[in-house]
């Protein structure tokens, strides 16, 4: 063993000093970093989604700086290798039995409806490789919902991969805070650093309130777009709440006050409203879950309505009064009005959506392209954009899908004898996210499968809270 330890540590000392030598030295680190992390994946399946999750917070859309006809992304690479190494122990009889949940037949019959519509799409624009290639990846997002909950069948491993997303949440918002505070030269030469991984560069990597430089900056950390940081930082943000406030929390107090403290600081400076939307509900969420257990559930609703919305404006009312923050009050104000460009465009698009959407409405048109040349597809909204693709029928199953997770998870959450933070922050996280796609796209795109992949990988943690053996919560 000792013998077989020192060639291969020195077969690695050789290709790394060979790829530092002939190739460009980030890479050849990147590569061989890879290699071990493959390694290592292949040990265990769990290291493998933790490769995903980091990889989905920290850098999303990093790729390989290699043409293969495309460039893949380290998330593509990782996601193929767990879902492979996944199969492989199914195949040989070291991975025993199936976690069966309510979701799987309905996710199924999602995943069936994706590919009927993709077929009836090419009908009506041709196949292109970066089309079949987004496809696949959004498949395999979905798909990662049976490898969650298959592989995080102990309580023990649920809770790290919370860990995780808590700690990688943060790591993700505090880099969003410094990018955002620091000179906007320094933050365009630390982003451009990324080009070698195929991220953009150049003083375009800074975002601002309609693409207008006068106008206030959002921070955006590696995400690239401020609105794709506001939806990952919905959904860490609400998983993060519940540990700070109930028994059974996974890290101390003070430590889970910073932690949402930095996430919703970040999440406040992308200026993203949808995202803040969407995070509020799911506090309001939590409230009413936490009363409802308390006092009846109307009650409870009413309490929690009249409160988050006496606090809504409260907050406004602040905001508009202190001088740093009176710009964002007027976006926030302007947005409500339907006032500003980015509103007044987004009305645009669903009326556009609605047309394409009674053109075909059961069915969709796929994801290739559109069949009529007053059309186009695209729109921001989850929903009328999964209506375009899928139609009516498969934003049906996603709703259905939507339904039994709810209708499980509460009934679960409420025969615990006291309040479980790891499963009420899941449950939060996935609901803040689908009221974020009422107003955005990125969790059912085909440019954004990191954001995809996110939201099954919740789906699915939450459904493996509902499956794990019985902790000192239940």
């Amino acid at each position: 063993m000792g013998i077989l330890l020192a060639l291969a540590c020195l077969t690695l000392g050789l290709l790394a000093g060979a790829a530092v030598s002939f190739v460009n030295p980030a890479i050849a680190f990147a590569l061989l970093a890879g290699l071990a992390g493959a390694a290592i994946l292949a040990r265990d399946a769990r290291w493998g989604l933790f490769g995903v999750l980091t990889i989905v917070i920290l850098l999303p859309f990093a790729a390989v700086p290699l043409n293969i006809g495309f460039s893949p992304t380290f998330l593509d690479l990782v996601t193929v290798l767990l879902v492979s190494v996944w199969l492989i122990q199914i195949a040989t009889g070291r991975r025993q039995g199936w976690t069966s949940t309510p979701l799987d037949l309905p996710v199924l019959l999602f995943l069936g409806l994706a590919f009927f519509a993709f077929i009836i799409g090419l009908s009506f624009a041709g196949l292109t490789v970066n089309v079949l290639r987004h496809f696949v990846e959004i498949v395999l997002a979905i798909a990662l919902y049976f490898v969650v909950t298959n592989t995080l069948r102990e309580r023990r491993d649920l809770e790290r991969a919370v860990k995780a997303l808590m700690l990688l949440g943060t790591a993700a918002a505090l880099l969003g805070i410094v990018l955002y505070i620091i000179p906007d030269d320094l933050a365009v030469r630390l982003l451009s650093a990324l080009r070698v991984f195929k991220y953009p560069a150049g003083d375009g990597v800074l975002r601002f309130i309609e693409d207008n430089p006068a106008l206030p900056k959002r921070a955006i950390s590696t995400s690239v777009d401020p609105n794709v940081l506001g939806g990952l930082l919905i959904m860490v943000t609400s998983l993060t709440l519940p540990q700070g406030l109930f028994p059974g929390r996974l890290f101390r107090r003070r430590w889970i006050a910073f932690m949402a403290g930095v996430m919703a600081l970040c999440l406040l400076l992308t200026f993203s409203r949808g995202s803040l939307l969407g995070a509020i509900v799911s506090a309001a969420f939590i409230v009413f879950a936490w009363l409802s257990r308390r006092m009846p559930a109307l009650v409870a609703a009413l309490a929690t309505v009249g409160g988050a919305a006496a606090l809504t404006l409260a907050a406004f009312g602040l905001l508009s009064v202190l001088p740093l923050t009176q710009s964002y009050a007027q976006h926030l104000l302007e947005g409500l009005m339907g006032q500003d460009r980015a509103t007044l465009m987004r009305f645009g698009e669903y009326k556009d959506a609605l047309s394409l959407i009674g053109r075909y409405p059961w069915f969709g048109i796929g994801f290739a392209g559109v069949p009529d040349i007053d059309l186009y597809l695209g729109v921001s909204s989850v929903y009328l954009l999964m209506a375009e693709e899928m139609g009516l029928v498969g934003l049906g199953a996603f709703l259905l899908v939507l339904a039994i997770f709810f209708a499980s998870a509460w009934q679960r959450y409420r025969a615990l004898p006291q309040v479980d933070p790891v499963l009420l922050g899941l449950m939060a996280a996935v609901l803040g996210a689908l009221v974020g796609g009422i107003f955005d796209h990125y969790f059912f795109n085909l440019d954004f499968p990191h954001s995809v992949t996110l939201f099954w990988v919740f789906v699915g943690m939450t459904m493996a809270a509902l499956t794990a053996p019985a902790s000192e919560h239940d």
